[in-house]
């Protein structure tokens, strides 16, 4: 399961997170993920435009949006160093540069799930900048050229933002409802496969409680109305867990008995290192 975790896409799933929350206005706006800056690989996690540039985006996440808008994301336990605030200053000082475009049309964004402690800090003690926090989780930044905001994820509203706040491996079982109805609402006409594939895997664990906990409410066939092919893989996810949490108990309850190794194998079909390590621990 680490493993596996470690391989999430998270910055997949932000792309399609970011579209959602500005869905009202997909006509109005242009998304290029893993925007190429130059012919080297300098790429920024996200490139919004306007199509029309005295379009007025009334959403609290791009109030400050101008004509070209570079989104750099964290995901969930990393964060935005300072060194990650220059860079990213730096690819917008490129992009004004190669696209001939003024600085004072460009806005910059930074996302992650925690509060950015560090990055304030540089930002009022280095460069003094003064940073307020018009709304939950948004801080704004005054005294540079061009705007700059930070965004913590974890305090956006679930109203107005519920796909980046939930686009973490930390969801609760109220979370994991409030995605499932949308999504269900949703249904074939948005593009969130990558989100859905990603919130699932990260939090196996809590969508199993979750499904537990509320079979009057919500089951898995349901939830696999939203978006199938990732449901279906959801619903293999959780049964692969039940079945290992099963074999687990089994192979303890074995090795207390004093069973041999090769028939707790058999019995539970569960890696034989795995299997060793329960001998150890009893030992």
């Amino acid at each position: 399961m680490k493993r596996e975790k470690s391989n999430i896409k998270w910055h997949t799933a932000f792309i399609e997170a970011i579209q959602m929350e500005l869905g009202a206005y997909k006509d109005s706006l242009e998304f290029f993920p893993e925007y190429q800056l130059t012919a080297e690989p300098l790429r920024i996690d996200c490139v919004i435009i306007k199509k029309a540039k005295d379009i007025v985006i009334k959403k609290n996440i791009a109030e400050i949006f101008r004509e070209a808008n570079l989104l750099e994301y964290k995901s969930p336990g990393d964060y935005v160093s300072a060194a990650d605030f220059y860079k990213v200053y730096g690819y917008a000082c490129l992009y004004a540069s190669f696209n001939k475009t003024p600085i004072t049309n460009l806005t910059i964004s930074f996302i992650e799930s925690r509060y950015p402690k560090e990055l304030l800090r540089h930002m009022q003690n280095v460069r003094g900048y003064k940073v307020e926090e018009n709304s939950p989780g948004i801080y704004t930044v005054k005294g540079d050229i061009l705007p700059i905001q930070l965004i913590d994820s974890r305090k956006l509203s679930a109203e107005e933002n519920l796909w980046l706040k939930s686009l973490n491996n930390n969801l609760d079982p109220l979370g994991v409802l409030r995605i499932s109805k949308e999504a269900k609402r949703q249904e074939k006409g948005a593009n969130i496969q990558a989100y859905l594939d990603v919130i699932t895997r990260a939090n196996a664990k809590v969508i199993k409680e979750t499904i537990d906990m509320n079979k009057s409410e919500i089951t898995v066939d349901q939830m696999l109305e939203a978006a199938s092919s990732i449901y279906a893989k959801l619903e293999a996810v959780l049964k692969d867990e039940v079945r290992k949490s099963t074999a687990l108990d089994i192979a303890q309850n074995m090795v207390n008995l004093g069973y041999p190794v090769e028939a707790v194998i058999s019995a539970t079909r569960l890696d034989s290192e795995k299997v060793k390590e329960l001998y150890e621990q009893v030992e």
